[in-house]
């Protein structure tokens, strides 16, 4: 572990951002050059004091995990992560379709989503960040483990998943999911995290192996959703996606039509927040 090298970097990395790179107020009177240690400390969901010690090399040999949360906070490119790691005495994560390192790029563009429902998913369906708002649409999607992180899995083995969808719809979630899953596996291969997903749900669910005898390939939603929010009823949005293809992860934006009584809703939903929400 390079202690020298890895404070300095951080210190670096800290001073060259700025509160609104990561979504943060500015606020008034703000003297400090870049970000202060307890804003990169928010962001990276640890201690004041242990990053802190970081600068000062100081402190306990981080793990990967730690290392990891703080590559994100701090908005890192592959190339900085992976020199993040090296300093702190660890072997970089993989790049590609199984990581879950955000690129900066994306961040930016969802930092800015403040007022918007929006949420960062991996080809699996598992959500890594969500706006306040999307958390008020749909829960918090982001406290599942192990395969119920993946929206495909919880569509066929919770049925408290369905309940934030119109029942007419339910079948073109499945077949959506069941085809979406089919072309991952097909394109990353038979000992894939996709492929010991299809034989899990092959062996735990009767309709997910029904929908797969199918198959379907290159089944999409339409652009609208209808959700059925528990207390503010139907709400029909627009989802757009954006794909950052080096990572395979994809930004999904909920819009609905302005001087819509979806349109309305969403602005109650931001008053309501995400009291008694069905999670998806």
């Amino acid at each position: 572990m390079d202690r020298a090298g890895l404070a300095e970097f951080l210190r670096r990395r800290r001073e060259s951002l700025q509160p609104e790179d990561v979504g943060l107020p500015r606020g008034q009177r703000r003297r400090t050059t870049g970000l202060r240690r307890e804003e990169v400390a928010t962001l990276c969901h640890i201690s004041v004091d242990y990053y802190s010690r970081l600068e000062r090399e100081r402190g306990p040999h981080p793990s990967e995990q730690m290392i990891a949360s703080i590559a994100q906070g701090l908005h890192l490119s592959l190339d900085e992560r992976d020199h993040l790691f090296r300093l702190a005495g660890h072997n970089p994560p993989t790049r590609g379709a199984t990581s879950e390192h955000i690129s900066p790029g994306l961040l930016r563009i969802f930092d800015r989503l403040i007022d918007t429902p929006a949420e960062i998913v991996t080809e699996l369906g598992e959500t890594l960040r969500q706006t306040p708002l999307g958390v008020a649409l749909t829960g918090d999607l982001t406290r599942y483990t192990g395969p119920a992180r993946s929206i495909g899995y919880r569509w066929f083995t919770d049925p408290a998943c369905r309940a934030l969808y119109h029942p007419d719809d339910h079948e073109t979630h499945s077949r959506v999911y069941a085809a979406g899953l089919r072309s991952t596996v097909t394109l990353r291969g038979p000992d894939s995290r996709a492929a010991r997903l299809q034989h899990l749900l092959l062996s735990r669910s009767e309709e997910f192996r029904t929908v797969w005898n199918e198959h379907e390939v290159g089944i999409r939603f339409n652009e609208a959703k209808r959700f059925v929010h528990p207390q503010l009823g139907a709400l029909e949005l627009a989802c757009q996606v954006l794909l950052d293809p080096e990572q395979s992860h994809m930004l999904l934006v909920y819009t609905a039509v302005p001087g819509s009584e979806s349109y309305e809703k969403l602005q109650l939903l931001s008053v309501i927040g995400n009291q008694d929400i069905v999670p998806r």
